[in-house]
């Protein structure tokens, strides 16, 4: 085993994350267009690591490593390739090492849905008509003393939807939905297909929705995803999934407990908000290294921390809805020191602990030897997550 680090030390590496990570709450924009690939490859081999986090720290729910051996817990590892079971709530611990699920492979006689796109301008939009924080000019923008207080810029955009349809669809049938952020995921279909086809999760469509751009403090993807408020899930209602239906043919079901969404950083975060302020509409959630921390732009003194007033104030203040939620977080997870609410494993730490204070159905993965939105935690958990998500769900007879 690794030996413990001297206090001293964990503080001088958390200081130095906080200083790297700066750009991570600018976004991707802050950078001038023009920076050369070899500047840019420069710069992100001076940042140090994100700090690593015990899984046994005070704070951190108790975990149960998944796959140890009867005397071994105390270790908190577990065994490769193993997730925690699809019909189980509660908190695991999960690696360090990781095995990619054969659902991600294509099997040879599985019937495989259709996967068409479509884009959408921003000029057609009444929710997001485009914002950018990078100047007409293309020059760096200036950053405040406060951060939330960034100035914005109108920027019109183009996104493009990709929808996935299952094999054996019959048009204008009610069918299930999940909606992702950040799309396309490349995953998605050839997972469904082999999920689907084993029966193991209901057939339904996939709308993986673009982004508008940009990263976090006063940009598009920033407005969109990490507003605490239930503008996305309105705007997703109201332009996108009509278009969804009448391109393709597909009615989606008007059953809340028939749609889910699901999302990785702020997509995590706009896919629980999207839940949490219509539950009507989507009670079914998976959520990626979510970003439960205070990063909304421009501030709502409603919820003046953003999405870290879920597991501050929100949730714990708020009857329980009707929500089942699976969601990770690395050891390695984003961390900045700037306010005491940007470090993701202490948000998703307190999610799960007011989750299942208020009586939740929930799955919470701690995932050893893993970053932010890792992708061989998501490798081989993605199949596990669907199927846990959608467990217990039976269609509604009409």
């Amino acid at each position: 085993m690794n030996p413990t680090p001297s206090p001293a030390s964990v503080r001088l590496l958390l200081c130095a994350t906080a200083l790297a990570f700066t750009s991570h709450l600018l976004g991707a924009e802050a950078a001038p267009a023009a920076a050369p690939a070899s500047t840019a490859a420069a710069v992100a081999k001076q940042r140090p690591p994100a700090p690593t986090r015990s899984p046994t720290a005070p704070g951190t729910p108790t975990l149960t490593p998944v796959g140890a051996k009867p005397g071994e817990e105390a270790i908190m590892r577990g065994a490769p390739g193993m997730n925690p079971p699809i019909d189980v709530d509660g908190d695991f611990l999960i690696g360090p090492d990781y095995v990619r699920a054969p659902e991600l492979t294509t099997v040879e006689g599985v019937a495989k849905g259709s996967v068409q796109k479509f884009t959408m301008n921003s000029e057609d939009s009444k929710f997001y008509p485009g914002i950018t924080k990078v100047p007409p000019d293309g020059s760096a923008p200036i950053v405040p003393a406060e951060p939330a207080a960034i100035k914005t810029y109108q920027k019109p955009y183009t996104r493009t939807v990709t929808v996935y349809v299952p094999a054996g669809y019959v048009a204008g049938t009610p069918i299930p939905v999940i909606v992702t952020a950040d799309g396309p995921d490349g995953a998605l279909p050839t997972v469904l297909d082999n999920l689907i086809a084993q029966h193991r999760v209901p057939a339904m469509v996939a709308v993986m929705i673009q982004n508008g751009g940009g990263d976090s403090l006063g940009s598009e993807r920033g407005l969109e995803y990490d507003t605490v408020s239930g503008r996305y899930a309105k705007f997703v209602e109201a332009e996108v999934l009509p278009l969804v239906e009448k391109n393709y043919g597909v009615k989606i079901t008007s059953d809340p407990e028939g749609r889910a969404t699901m999302g990785g950083s702020s997509g995590a975060a706009a896919a629980f908000t999207m839940a949490w302020f219509h539950p009507e509409l989507y009670r079914r959630v998976i959520s990626y290294s979510g970003t439960y921390v205070n990063q909304q732009s421009p501030v709502n003194t409603e919820t003046p921390h953003g999405a870290w007033g879920y597991h501050e104030t929100i949730i714990p203040n708020s009857s329980r809805k009707p929500i089942r939620l699976w969601m990770q977080v690395g050891d390695r997870d984003n961390y900045n020191a700037r306010d005491g609410m940007h470090d993701w494993v202490e948000a998703n730490n307190r999610m799960a602990t007011v989750l299942k204070a208020k009586g939740y159905h929930y799955q919470y993965l701690f995932c050893v030897n893993a970053g932010h939105t890792d992708r061989n935690v998501k490798a081989q958990t993605l199949p596990q997550a669907l199927e846990w998500i959608w467990h217990g769900y039976s269609a509604k007879t009409p």
